[in-house]
């Protein structure tokens, strides 16, 4: 896959503020004086087995983009795979529960466009605003920053004991609001701390995302693994090997940018890799401006920036 996108033509156009070369959440095109576009475009698979429920997590995971570069959700665009030997019902709910979650946000659902396809797949493309001088990108984490999380981790974990019918109903409900949650306050929170960097947490895990965040911006971020926030169910699971191939992928390709000292045990590491959907905010914020945390008590500090080490990331 890698080897085929290199082979994608990079576009240069003096307004594209963020398009391919550091994977940022969103493209960002400067529409008119400090009035910039976010362009942006997601779609899966289900994970879980209601279908209103996969039309609201499908949609929170490509609105989360938007909120991700600091903007507002402003329109979007209906993506649909679907088979025509399931119920037209089965499809109605997915995209009632996308149209829920967009309504949630504020913004504007018109239309979209479908193909028959093998399996349902489901998503949206979502254009937001943002002033220019208020992106936020995965890039500019500077030392002594605070690393702040939106939402705890484990939603790949659970989501695999789930397709093992091991998953209980007590941790299928906490995953299910965690991916449903929309990140626009953690954007708000990102934008009134003055954040210098942020980024989303999806299919690369924690660990994965901190390594491009802390390459781009040339820094080392060091994590507190005891203040690691976790989804109810997921730490269990994982101890007993329920983790998705995602995460030893991410593990694989990433692990040699960081330095784990050993601290903590496996499990825990292996759910900062594990690949989460719709998952929280990663973001940098200027220690001085921590003292507004408290208006936000979904955030939870985990780490904190310092110059560079020789490695990325460090486990402590």
């Amino acid at each position: 896959m890698a080897q085929v996108l290199s082979n994608i033509p990079v576009f240069e156009d003096k307004n594209l503020l963020v398009g391919l070369g550091k994977a940022d959440d969103a493209a960002v095109y400067r529409a008119h004086d400090n009035l910039c576009v976010i362009q942006t475009l997601d779609f899966f698979t289900p994970i879980v087995d209601d279908p209103y429920t996969f039309g609201q997590i499908a949609a929170a995971n490509a609105l989360s983009d938007v909120y991700a570069m600091g903007g507002k959700p402003i329109l979007a665009l209906n993506i649909v795979g679907f088979p025509s030997c399931l119920s037209p019902d089965i499809l109605s709910e997915i995209l009632k529960g996308g149209a829920d979650k967009v309504k949630e946000a504020k913004a504007v659902l018109a239309g979209g466009h479908s193909i028959e396809d093998d399996e349902p797949k489901y998503g949206m493309s979502v254009m937001g605003f943002v002033d220019c001088d208020k992106i936020l990108t995965n890039s500019g984490a500077k030392a002594g920053d605070i690393i702040l999380i939106s939402k705890p981790l484990g939603s790949g974990i659970i989501n695999t004991a789930l397709k093992g019918d091991m998953a209980d109903e007590k941790s299928y409900k906490s995953a299910v609001e965690v991916m449903t949650k929309l990140n626009d306050r953690a954007s708000e929170a990102a934008l009134e701390m003055h954040a210098n960097a942020c980024t989303d947490i999806t299919g690369f895990g924690l660990l994965g995302h901190a390594v491009e965040m802390s390459e781009n911006s040339d820094v080392t971020i060091s994590f507190d693994m005891k203040s690691i926030p976790i989804i109810e169910g997921a730490l269990n699971y994982a101890s007993i090997g329920l983790i998705p191939g995602g995460a030893y992928k991410n593990r694989s390709f990433y692990m040699k940018s960081i330095k784990d000292n050993g601290y903590f045990n496996q499990i825990i590491t292996d759910i900062c890799f594990d690949p989460q959907t719709s998952g929280g905010l990663l973001i940098s914020v200027p220690k001085d401006n921590i003292n507004l945390l408290d208006r936000y008590p979904e955030l939870v500090m985990i780490g904190n920036v310092s110059e560079n080490k020789g490695y990325r990331i460090e486990l402590l």
